[in-house]
């Protein structure tokens, strides 16, 4: 688990806000649900036979003895909030959340064991049009976000009846060859045969890659909905390759199933991932509501979005103000509330612990300000600041009237 250090921070401000801003112009709203839930809630959204139920979950009991999860994944929490509060019963729902999500796995790069996570849900929609308005939504952030390396992977997992027939195909397939299945894949052959073509053993590629692939085996619903998802998509000019062997590492997906890859990050190329859920509100104890949602990592998001020539954000403030003895930091103070109100917007850092003037310049060049605000005495006597350019040599220090300092700075930074 690792720190994220202020240097990153405002980065990382940047793409989040950028995130929140398309999809709340899409017309989705912000829920907030808690990062501790019922171990029981995980098990049954998500899978006991899954790697992530099975190996990579925190679970501890509380003082009650109740069994409790640091979140693995929002998708699972969003639906329990959605039944607890209402929020399906004849209602349709388009919700975003982000935070941190915990999983006990290897670290590697863009991977911690504390990760965050942009998610976004639309339930109670049943047509294509849903799965492909959050596509669509998805490929708006790489444009905006000037990511152009990703690539969408695209497959139909068909209804659960649908699957239990691809299921038969598979464990057959496999069954012939028991020699060449690894540890994992022998445990899953009985119980869930899927999470074999999720293997990232390379030396289970060529016996996966001659599986029987899950699209010759969907019901006609389910191949008409994934008919109509594609024609939508080649209309938005979309771009995306079948995967047969994506089915995603949680078992209440059914039907749509993506995930946007790319190259640029190593090993871990998967930056967004979703599908549809239209069992999971009834599996846990709702009505019958279809749903589908995606998640991005946002380690991974941001890391690519520097490696594709993003602007790292400094954070550093536009306006530094040097305010030099005892009798000058009252006024000073007053004056620079006063500068905030009408500067609208500007970061303005006052320096505080007092210090010589050398002192204080030295601290507010170290800032990464643009500008730096000087009061003294005779500053103060006067009613005027210096102001001092810090990042043009060839700038000279000039002065301005209390009443002017505003409207110069904000002339200075538009």
């Amino acid at each position: 688990m690792g720190d994220l250090l202020p240097e990153d921070t405002a980065t990382w401000r940047s793409v989040e806000t950028i995130l929140r801003d398309i999809l709340i112009a899409y017309g989705y709203h912000e829920i907030r649900v808690p990062i501790v839930e019922r171990t029981e809630l995980f098990k049954r959204s998500i899978g006991e036979v899954t790697d992530i139920v099975a190996k990579e979950m925190y679970t501890f009991n509380d003082r009650n003895d109740v069994s409790l999860t640091l979140r693995p994944e929002a998708t699972a929490g969003i639906v329990r909030a959605g039944i607890t509060h209402g929020l399906l019963h004849n209602r349709r729902q388009k919700l975003w959340s982000t935070g941190p999500m915990f999983r006990y796995e290897k670290p590697q790069k863009g991977r911690y064991r504390q990760f965050h996570q942009f998610d976004v849900e639309a339930l109670g929609f049943a047509g294509p049009d849903i799965d492909a308005e959050l596509i669509i939504v998805s490929s708006r952030i790489w444009r905006e976000l000037g990511i152009d390396t990703v690539e969408l992977e695209l497959n139909s997992l068909g209804t659960p009846e649908s699957r239990v027939r691809y299921r038969e195909a598979l464990q057959g397939y496999f069954e012939q060859f028991p020699d060449a299945l690894d540890a994992d894949s022998r445990d899953r052959l009985q119980r869930n045969p899927m999470r074999i073509l999720d293997s990232k053993n390379p030396a289970m590629e060529e016996l996966i890659a001659g599986a029987p692939v899950i699209t010759d085996y969907l019901d006609t619903e389910s191949a008409e909905h994934f008919a109509t998802l594609r024609r939508l998509l080649d209309q938005a000019g979309i771009g995306y390759r079948i995967n047969p062997r994506l089915v995603r590492g949680l078992d209440y997906y059914t039907r749509t199933v993506f995930e946007w890859v790319t190259g640029r990050l190593g090993a871990q190329g998967a930056i967004c991932s979703g599908g549809r859920y239209d069992g999971l509100v009834e599996q846990l104890g709702g009505r019958s509501v279809p749903a589908i949602g995606w998640a991005i990592g946002l380690e991974r998001l941001v890391e690519l979005y520097k490696v594709c020539g993003g602007e790292q954000v400094s954070g550093a403030p536009d306006v530094y103000v040097v305010a030099v003895g005892d009798a000058v930091v009252e006024p000073a103070f007053k004056l620079v509330e006063q500068l905030r109100d009408a500067t609208h917007g500007l970061i303005i850092d006052m320096n505080c612990g007092g210090g010589s003037f050398k002192s204080q310049m030295k601290r507010a060049d170290r800032s990464g300000a643009q500008i730096a605000v000087i009061l003294g005495e005779a500053e103060v006597a006067d009613q005027t600041v210096g102001i001092k350019p810090l990042r043009n040599a060839d700038a000279g220090q000039f002065s301005v009237g209390w009443d002017e300092l505003g409207a110069t700075l904000v002339k200075f930074f538009a």
